[in-house]
């Protein structure tokens, strides 16, 4: 079937929304059917930009969900959404996000049909816009066929604050990619931790690693932690006293086909993250390598760990607690070696040939509707004309006039 994917981050940042986007269409494609992704693109010329991905025009970033999310929100972007929609003749759209200002919403706005929506936060989080687009963000989301949550949490979103049930689907892992991945050549021998995330966004949680660094060192002098991810190292490396310095090892921002021996260089994998993750892909990840886990205790944590029995958790946010629990893992070897083949097997549940499966389930059930379709009723002059501009400003207006006059 021809598949519309829409993805409300730009696909320039890493983030796991387009991580979970770009494996899904992946998979899809591998299965025989076509499709297309509409995208913020800061950089359209870029060569390893994916083929199947097409540019709503740039990101502007927005803090959200407790960090800084790259958006992209207008009149010119609503004119792409609507030409990039008439030329693709979906069967189905699959819309991620269509709850926050981005390219996801303006399609909502924009498209009848089979329409289903993936919702990935784990809390409800308003918003200025949110609060002025309410009213007609209801009308589109009444105008899905399917709803889908990654998680029990991002499922009780969709319930309390959006109305209507989703299905359960998760988060996807390409397993055989992880699977047996060697470490990253010339690592020492030493017990290493292994850290991936910004080093910028303080929900992930590295300052709660930092702070058990001097007693872990206690307990394990020739402990090592790798740490990868975008940010400023400078930062980072002031919270870590300036004799543990050669303890910490900074890889910056690594490539997709580098973060399995990334994972595979660690002894233990740490996710400290403090709060906001509907799922943790980052985990199944680690699993997927053989690296044993250990996490801090929040609800998506402990589902995807099993409640502690694919992987360790510890109290989220106490320093003093990883470091002990750090030391314990890393001088336990039994230990690790039963979580390694606890979470390489619970993983499994999580393989994108899985996970893939059960979204096309769902494209079969709403496909059934009518083909997608540009709703709005006003012509799209070519793209090149110089009216172009000013009819989406027009059709801009009206729409956002509509959501003002209605709040």
């Amino acid at each position: 079937m021809r598949v519309g994917i829409v993805c409300p981050y730009t696909w320039d940042t890493p983030g796991g929304v387009q991580a979970h986007i770009r494996d899904l269409t992946e998979s899809l494609l591998a299965l025989g059917h076509e499709v297309s992704v509409l995208a913020p693109v800061d950089e359209p010329d870029a060569p390893d930009l994916p083929p199947y991905v097409v540019s709503a025009g740039r990101a502007v970033p927005v803090p959200y969900n407790g960090s800084v999310a790259r958006l992209c929100f207008g009149p010119l972007s609503l004119t792409r959404t609507r030409r990039w929609l008439r030329a693709g003749r979906f069967d189905v759209l699959h819309l991620h996000e269509p709850n926050i200002p981005s390219v996801s919403m303006l399609a909502i706005w924009s498209a009848r049909g089979a329409m289903v929506a993936t919702f990935h936060l784990s809390r409800a989080t308003r918003s200025l816009a949110l609060t002025v687009f309410e009213p007609i963000l209801q009308t589109g989301l009444e105008k899905l066929t399917g709803r889908i949550a990654v998680s029990p949490a991002a499922r009780k979103v969709v319930m309390e604050h959006l109305g209507g049930d989703a299905v359960l689907i998760p988060n996807g892992v390409s397993v055989d990619r992880f699977a047996g991945a060697a470490p990253l050549p010339g690592r020492p021998s030493a017990p290493t931790v292994v850290f991936l995330g910004r080093l910028d966004e303080p929900r992930k949680g590295l300052a709660v690693l930092l702070g058990a660094l001097p007693a872990l060192v206690q307990r394990v002098p020739d402990v090592r932690l790798l740490v990868a991810g975008p940010g400023d190292p400078s930062d980072l490396m002031a919270a870590v006293p300036q004799p543990l310095h050669d303890r910490v090892e900074l890889l910056g921002l690594v490539s997709e086909a580098d973060k399995p021996s990334v994972y595979a260089s660690g002894d233990v994998y740490v996710a400290p993250n403090t709060h906001g993750e509907s799922f943790g892909i980052v985990l199944a990840e680690a699993m997927a390598t053989g690296t044993p886990v250990l996490a801090s205790d929040l609800e998506a944590f402990r589902r995807v760990l099993q409640d502690g029995r694919a992987g360790a958790l510890f109290p989220t946010g106490d320093s003093a607690a990883l470091a002990a629990a750090l030391a314990d893992l890393l001088q336990d070897p039994a230990r690790r070696a039963a979580l390694a083949a606890a979470g390489s097997q619970a993983v499994r549940a999580y393989d994108w040939s899985t996970v893939t499966a059960s979204v096309v389930e769902v494209y079969e059930t709403v496909r059934a509707s009518a083909p997608v379709q540009d709703a709005l009723d006003d012509d799209l002059p070519p793209e090149d004309a110089p009216e172009a501009g000013g009819r989406a400003a027009a059709t801009w207006r009206r729409l956002t006039g509509r959501a003002g006059s209605s709040a």
